[in-house]
């Protein structure tokens, strides 16, 4: 203990006499740790506003459209168009164990929605009530989603996406007013919390009218969904999922599993695993400029403490001859290597979480996100940090430790 007092009161003496010298070389690590940690917090951020933009069509789903054969099957020609039920979408659940939900989806344009003489065209959409988990539909505080004594009592209620409820009703609040759907007229039980969603099918879900699914059919009067909705349990056997989906509708309907084109699947599985593998390399991209800045600092240091063995030779000679072994030594000189680090890295990390701070009144998020400090960053720099003290605090200090005594004291 006596030691390491001796030592830091050593490395703060040569601080006060060479001022400049230990400006510009801790200097160095601070500029390289800033550039690091803002470099992978924006890597960071910039990962989660993708997710999250990409998320709010849903988390892991898959969107099952019917389409047209294009294969021949048991005798029935090409060219025939698959129609599907409410009731496959059951059907899928209890023959397919891995799958977790499976719902269906009606929808109608062309259709006036009208509230005074605000009369818009959106998308009519029939739902269950576990489309809003699967779609990430999350209602007002002040509203609820469509629920099940809706679908059991075939209520005429909506629920409204955000922007298409700023048309009809403008800033006056929506709740338990009356829309008129082709002249019917609907309660508004609910509306949309706004979201970010930068994909989607048909529409964008701020822009829809959402009605239960049994008010739908009798409305409307149309037998067939648009589309089928469903998640498997594990997100990692999408392919098996969907390979299962395909054989138990073309065993119904007389298909070929393996045609394509009967029924089309958008699997969204498939662009998270995309994104894992981009940002998987985006973040080392941003990790290596970010070393490459701090190793060119860590060179500095090195070279820094190489002269100062240079100009203590005396006081190393010294030391040798009364007795100091030569691990002391090394570990004076190794331990003034990483005060250096240590205090650049410490006021680097400071400058740097105000970076971040002052980064978040910057109008980007909705584009590339902010910078975010996690864990993942700072236990990255801090290995980085500790590869580059252990790189440039080595050499000099084994030099030191190997001089030989009678040069040094010559």
């Amino acid at each position: 203990m006596e030691h390491i007092r001796t030592t830091i009161s050593e490395f703060l003496a040569d601080l006060r006499a060479q001022k400049l010298r230990a400006f510009l070389t801790t200097f160095g690590i601070i500029w390289g740790t800033v550039a690091i940690v803002v470099l992978i917090a924006f890597g960071v951020g910039f990962k989660k506003q993708v997710s999250k933009d990409m998320h709010g069509l849903g988390e892991s789903i898959a969107i099952l459209f019917p389409g047209t054969t294009t294969k021949a099957y048991e005798g029935f020609g090409l060219g025939r168009p698959i129609r599907l039920v409410e009731d496959d979408a059951k059907l899928l659940e209890t023959q397919i164990p891995a799958l977790a939900h499976a719902t269906p989806e009606y929808g109608k344009r062309k259709i006036p929605v009208r509230v005074d003489n605000n009369i818009a065209n959106p998308l009519i959409t029939g739902i269950f009530p576990v489309y809003a988990e699967l779609r990430n539909i999350i209602a007002d505080p002040s509203g609820r989603f469509i629920n099940d004594d809706d679908i059991a009592n075939r209520r005429r209620v909506v629920m409204l996406g955000n922007k298409i409820k700023e048309f009809l009703f403008g800033e006056s609040d929506a709740i338990g007013k009356l829309v008129y759907v082709n002249e019917t007229p609907f309660m508004v039980v609910g509306v949309m919390q706004p979201k970010t969603q930068n994909s989607s099918y048909n529409s964008r879900d701020r822009d829809r009218v959402f009605i239960p699914a049994s008010t739908f059919s009798s409305v409307f009067g149309n037998p067939y969904i648009n589309n089928i909705i469903y998640t498997p349990k594990d997100p990692r056997e999408s392919k098996e999922v969907e390979t299962q989906v395909r054989e138990v509708l073309g065993k119904k309907y007389k298909f070929d599993a393996t045609d394509q084109d009967a029924i089309w699947v958008w699997d969204t599985t498939e662009e998270d695993k995309f994104l894992f593998y981009f940002f998987l390399a985006f973040d080392v991209f941003m990790g290596l400029i970010g070393s490459f800045t701090l190793g060119v600092a860590g060179i500095g240091v090195a070279n820094i403490m190489v002269i100062v063995v240079q100009e203590r030779y005396r006081e190393i000679g010294v030391k040798r001859a009364v007795g100091a072994k030569k691990s002391t030594v090394m570990f004076q000189f190794f331990l003034e290597t990483m005060f250096i680090i240590g205090i650049g890295s410490v006021i680097g990390f400071i400058i740097s979480i105000g970076v971040i701070q002052l980064l978040q009144y910057i109008p980007i998020k909705e584009y590339v996100g902010t910078p975010e400090m996690s864990w993942e960053v700072v236990v990255a720099t801090v290995g980085i940090l500790s590869l580059i003290g252990l790189a440039a605090g080595l050499m000099p200090a084994r030099r030191a430790a190997n001089l030989n005594v009678v040069e040094c004291l010559r």
